[in-house]
């Protein structure tokens, strides 16, 4: 009876949030009828004139959407890519600092920008690559002429990319010095004893130390690999850079509430979410596999 009046309490804790999720993620799944309709605001969800796939098969021959799956799928796995390598390289190289105070302050440092809001970042982008900013400056410094790094096309998929990863590589880093301290010290005594050199010591005994780490990340972040970043691109990008910037959610934003395209844009959020599902399922199951990583 006593672990019983126990629970009590951590169901109460529960159940704030438990409300929240109700609310905000289940309840508006009711409109996702939409995707299946050729909806009017005015008839309501109701009394709209139900058309069944026409805004699937509509929203395939769209030259739009083949872009905007591609940007999306482009900018996302080198999101990942970039996410996954970049941490563990600088996990690494702090791991090899002696000097504590050194190490913390630097980690403090790189930590920082994750509790940033891409609102406040963007601002902070805009300037430093404005046309008159200090990377420009730089540039001229060495005779290059000033450029327009948010009208440019081609470099807006890396500038997003080379951002994020800037953004998040320090949270990301805490994840693999976590999984670092779990080496046993003695296997670098031994390799140590038996002439090996710090070179070799991480190649032979940290890097497989970890392996499970590594790719239980890899594997997980498979889920996201519809998901390129909306508030991000959202703030940084312009009608210039449409061509490569433009991802899924940015592009149902627009046709969604800015040309009341309801039903397709529903319908591309419906595709992309159940895409998505099935994602995260599947990479589930593969760090059950590859990593003994289970949430159930």
């Amino acid at each position: 009876m006593r672990n019983r009046s126990f629970e009590k309490h951590y169901y109460l804790m529960l159940l704030p949030g438990l409300i929240w999720l109700v609310l905000f993620n289940i309840v508006p799944m009711s409109g996702i009828v939409m995707a299946f309709q050729d909806f009017n605001p005015g008839a309501g969800i109701w009394k709209s004139e139900w058309i069944g796939l026409e805004n699937f098969e509509y929203m395939f021959v769209l030259s739009d959407s083949k872009t905007v799956l591609f940007n999306t799928i482009y900018i996302a796995v080198l999101k990942i890519i970039g996410n996954l390598i970049v941490p563990l390289v600088f996990a690494l190289m702090l791991n090899e600092l002696r000097l504590q105070i050194v190490k913390r302050w630097v980690q403090t440092i790189v930590y920082l920008p994750h509790f940033l809001s891409w609102v406040i970042l963007s601002g902070i982008l805009l300037d430093v690559f404005a046309f008159k900013g200090p990377i420009n400056s730089v540039l001229g410094a060495f005779g290059v002429e000033p450029v327009l790094f948010f009208a440019r096309a081609d470099l807006f998929p890396y500038i997003i990319v080379g951002s994020d990863v800037w953004k998040e590589f320090g949270f990301n880093t805490i994840i693999y010095l976590a999984a670092l301290t779990s080496i046993n010290p003695a296997l670098y005594e031994a390799a140590a004893i038996d002439g090996a050199t710090r070179m070799k010591r991480l190649w032979h005994v940290t890097l497989p130390g970890i392996t499970t780490t590594i790719v239980l990340l890899a594997v997980l972040s498979l889920g996201n690999v519809l998901n390129a970043g909306f508030d991000q691109i959202f703030n940084l990008y312009n009608p210039l850079v449409y061509s490569s910037g433009d991802i899924i959610d940015t592009w149902v934003y627009r046709a969604g509430l800015l040309n009341l395209q309801f039903s397709l844009a529903t319908a591309m959020g419906l595709l992309k979410s159940v895409v998505s599902f099935i994602l995260i399922v599947v990479s589930y199951m593969l760090a059950s596999k590859f990593a003994n990583y289970r949430i159930f």
